[in-house]
């Protein structure tokens, strides 16, 4: 895991935009984020119980799986919004970007890859994509399965209740949703700013 500032300049989602800029474990934890290298299923395991996490599933997120919606679904991950549920994700396999928002609403961009947890709180303000690697090279002519091993992310996601993933995108009417207001309330007034 690599966390920073992110750079905020134009370009593929997908790149690192990187402003140099090091946001640390214990800045995540101030805006709520929990992180922790686990490099077994068995701390998994222990994690759930510990923390009720009754159901679980696995998500991959590649050309190669996903096919023509592939590129729309990795847009619609890059859109900004929140879950009125903690979001739970084990990376079992690739990498990725999580970006969220710090107090003063600049973005905390999350580098996640084999065996990082990370729990983002319910109403917190955030966006996923894949990394550059998931960009095809252009000298390779045909696509194969073994490019695929670096063109993807493979994520187990864990919940308290049944598994749902449902994202409320960002409008002004979301911030007196009452799991932003609480998580408002909780971090943001001592949270971390740019």
């Amino acid at each position: 895991m690599k966390a920073y500032w992110y750079d905020g300049l134009d370009g593929d989602q997908r790149l690192a935009h990187d402003s140099g800029k090091e946001v640390t474990v214990e800045d995540l934890k101030k805006l709520g984020v929990f992180y922790h290298q686990i490099p077994d299923l068995d701390g998994v395991n222990q994690l759930a119980s510990d923390r009720g996490y009754r159901n679980r599933d696995e998500i991959i997120v590649s050309p190669e799986k996903m096919g023509d919606i592939y590129e729309e679904k990795v847009k619609s991950f890059f859109h900004e919004h929140l879950h009125e549920d903690e979001e739970i994700r084990y990376v079992r396999d690739g990498q990725g970007f999580f970006d969220v928002r710090s107090a003063d609403d600049a973005w905390v961009r999350i580098r996640v890859e084999k065996d990082d947890l990370i729990i983002l709180p319910p109403g917190i303000y955030h966006r996923f994509t894949t990394d550059e690697s998931n960009v095809i090279d252009t000298h390779v002519s045909t696509y194969s399965a073994a490019a695929d091993k670096y063109q993807y992310i493979k994520a187990m996601r864990l919940f308290k209740d049944e598994p749902k993933w449902t994202p409320l995108n960002r409008t002004q009417d979301l911030d007196v949703n009452p799991h932003r207001k609480e998580y408002v309330q909780q971090y943001l007034h001592n949270g971390v700013s740019a």
